[in-house]
């Protein structure tokens, strides 16, 4: 029986940090099981972190690092960080010198914004879509810049530095203010244009597509692409903050913390298995994986999200449930089987999540 393995991965808090390296010994996949611990960071979840359930590996990103993300697929299409609360408008005018006003109603909150609205991405990631609520936020961009519009774009939120009481969170830190930001296509990149709603003139930049990755990152901020994501075959479990949807009697927009994303563009695929089924996680193997529940998971990269976990709050202790597990289907075609063995620290703070996982063969 091969050892079991211990890895804790450093907290990262404002520096993005890969341990991808070409120099880097090929670690063979555990069989017996790998036990990890993500750095999402403490209560606060400053970082968004990426998991390569092959290698072990994980990068660690502050999850203010970046505003859009550039799709390198046939389509031009533009994400924004939801792990910030971000939110945007589509203006009537293609003119970026107007001057524009702060509008409170484009936000992510429940009782606040409903998702047909189309103010956030769609929580499923996939990207094609008319709008109202489907499909990215931001319209596919057009070949013609005059059908390009402005959008007034909430930047949602800082990462909060308070520290909440012990099993709750605190995510959102300073309102980290407005721009208005219009996107063009530049040859096959794309041209992005942002200022202050005030402003009568304006920044820009181009991005250009690299294949290796689902998409290209930009951040207003620096003014400049940031490293976030691995390349797209070097990832396939996302632990972040999230905007999702919520059945509210209507579907409105809802800030989750310690959700999990699979990576879902690039071919990883997930389903959840519930012990009350009759089957444990010590005796899943190869041979009990059912092909056909992968299938929603192919257009929905929230087979984990929020469900791996139960509580967390002023009047309730978070904890994990030991009821279930799930099966991811990486790219390459490996099978594994990954169970959560906890989210907090000793001291029972959230944002530090433990899983265990194995091959399946």
């Amino acid at each position: 029986m091969k050892k079991l393995l211990l890895l804790s991965f450093a907290f990262l808090s404002l520096a993005s940090c890969s341990s991808d390296d070409d120099n880097t010994p090929e670690v063979e996949i555990p069989t017996v099981g790998a036990t990890l611990q993500p750095a999402v960071g403490g209560p606060n979840q400053p970082n968004q972190v990426y998991l390569d359930l092959s290698s072990e590996e994980s990068k660690s990103v502050n999850r203010a690092a970046w505003d859009f993300g550039f799709s390198t697929g046939s389509e031009f299409r533009v994400v924004i960080n939801g792990s910030v609360k971000m939110a945007v408008k589509k203006l009537a005018t293609s003119d970026i010198t107007l001057p524009q006003e702060s509008d409170s109603d484009v936000a992510v909150g429940a009782g606040t914004t409903a998702a047909s609205n189309g103010y956030v991405d769609n929580p499923t990631g996939v990207l094609a879509g008319a709008g109202a609520g489907i499909g990215t936020a931001i319209a596919e961009i057009s070949a013609t810049d005059a059908d390009n519009k402005v959008y007034l774009v909430n930047l949602g939120f800082a990462v909060s530095t308070t520290q909440p009481a012990i099993g709750s969170v605190s995510v959102d830190g300073d309102a980290r203010g407005w721009k208005k930001v219009r996107i063009l296509r530049s040859g096959n990149g794309y041209k992005i244009q942002y200022a202050d709603l005030a402003s009568a003139t304006f920044t820009e930049k181009v991005i250009t597509k690299d294949a290796d990755f689902n998409f290209t990152f930009f951040s207003l901020t620096t003014g400049n692409t940031v490293s976030v994501e691995p390349q797209k075959a070097k990832w396939d479990l996302n632990f972040t903050v999230f905007t999702n949807y919520l059945n509210a009697g209507t579907e409105v927009t809802y800030g989750y913390s310690d959700f999990i994303t699979t990576n879902a563009k690039a071919g990883t695929q997930a389903y959840q298995v519930l012990v009350a089924d009759g089957v444990t996680y010590a005796d899943f193997t190869k041979a009990k994986v059912v092909e056909a529940n992968f299938t929603v998971s192919a257009t929905d990269q929230r087979m984990i999200g929020a469900n791996w976990r139960s509580g967390g709050g002023p009047n309730t202790l978070p904890s994990i449930r030991t009821d279930r597990f799930y099966v991811v289907k990486d790219a390459a075609g490996n099978y594994y089987k990954v169970k959560f063995l906890g989210m907090t620290n000793a001291a029972g703070e959230r944002g530090y999540p433990t899983l265990e996982y194995a091959i399946l063969k």
